[in-house]
């Protein structure tokens, strides 16, 4: 197997990771609440369908992050682990999970994006 030395680096994007995702995590909470607030003012079918549509998009991404934030912690209980049995260095296929989880993170990143300024969209529109 191959090492390499990038445990600092992992560490500190591990770090940035999680605060993002409790960023996103407590985005989607407000954009819930204006949802509710939405909801409550409009009955008509176009807007609860559209209502539906998000309270069904928010779920979807609150379970992303959750899951998102478990791997992420998984990943650096991983590293730890591995640093402590090779003198501060982790395996490739570590490094290699390490950068798929920050294409993950770049992913859920944009679609929470979109979905809040589609979001946004919507209740301009609406309230």
């Amino acid at each position: 197997m191959k090492y390499a030395n990038v445990v600092s680096h992992c560490g500190t994007e591990h770090g940035e990771w999680l605060k993002e995702l409790s960023f996103y995590k407590e985005a989607l909470q407000s954009t819930k609440k204006r949802l509710e607030e939405v909801a409550s003012k409009n009955t008509a079918t176009e807007v609860m369908k559209a209502v539906e549509h998000f309270q069904n998009q928010l779920i979807i991404q609150q379970n992303n992050i959750a899951e998102l934030a478990h791997n992420v912690h998984e990943h650096e209980r991983h590293v730890s682990k591995e640093t402590q049995l090779h003198a501060g260095k982790i395996d490739e296929v570590l490094q290699a999970e390490h950068q798929d989880l920050e294409e993950e993170i770049t992913l859920i990143k944009k679609i929470i994006k979109e979905l809040r300024a589609e979001f946004n969209k919507f209740a301009s529109k609406w309230m």
